[in-house]
């Protein structure tokens, strides 16, 4: 209840203060990651994203679904932990409620960062992913949240999953932290 009503007053102050997240990697990847957050295109997954990074929930967290020529997929506070059972990654969200679908106009394209979800358009919770490539057919489906404004080679440097779902099972790279930015 109370972290639904926090989430409420940051969408009801309009955006949030924060304009990004910088996150750092370590793996196959090693560098920083810079993301502009789009306030203006979804307030609500935005005000999520950085509630999480200030609360260091996403730190240690692995990228366990990336799919070559697709995306990286992160942020799973809940099952997707580095030096843990990370057998159940993509699975796990937050203790926060599901956000409402917040579509806009904004492409899928190279370095846009989406919110990722289950089947239900209004799941969204705190895992995200980065484009590698274009992606024009999640246009309208997902919420776009932010996109890269530093460190694509730290993105295409991902390690990438095996399979048809990307998924990462042997030495994921992790987002070490993630800091909010003004």
């Amino acid at each position: 209840m109370r972290s639904a009503a926090i989430l409420a007053l940051f969408v009801a102050a309009g955006p949030a203060a924060a304009t990004g997240i910088e996150i750092d990697v370590a793996g196959d990847a090693n560098g920083t990651i810079k993301i502009d957050l789009l306030e203006d295109v979804a307030p609500g997954h935005v005000a999520r994203i950085t509630e999480l990074a200030s609360e260091g929930a996403y730190n240690n967290v692995i990228f366990h679904r990336v799919i070559d020529g697709f995306m990286a997929q992160t942020g799973d506070v809940q099952f997707g932990k580095a030096g843990g059972d990370t057998g159940r990654a993509g699975t796990g969200s937050s203790d926060k409620p599901n956000l409402k679908a917040e579509f806009s106009d904004v492409p899928f394209d190279r370095g846009v960062v989406g919110m990722a979800r289950a089947q239900s358009p209004d799941s969204g919770n705190s895992q995200f992913f980065i484009m590698f490539d274009e992606g024009y057919f999640l246009n309208g489906e997902y919420t776009v949240i932010g996109r890269v404004t530093e460190g694509l080679e730290v993105l295409d440097a991902i390690k990438r999953g095996a399979g048809p779902n990307g998924s990462v099972t042997d030495n994921p790279d992790v987002m070490q932290t993630v800091r909010v930015t003004d």
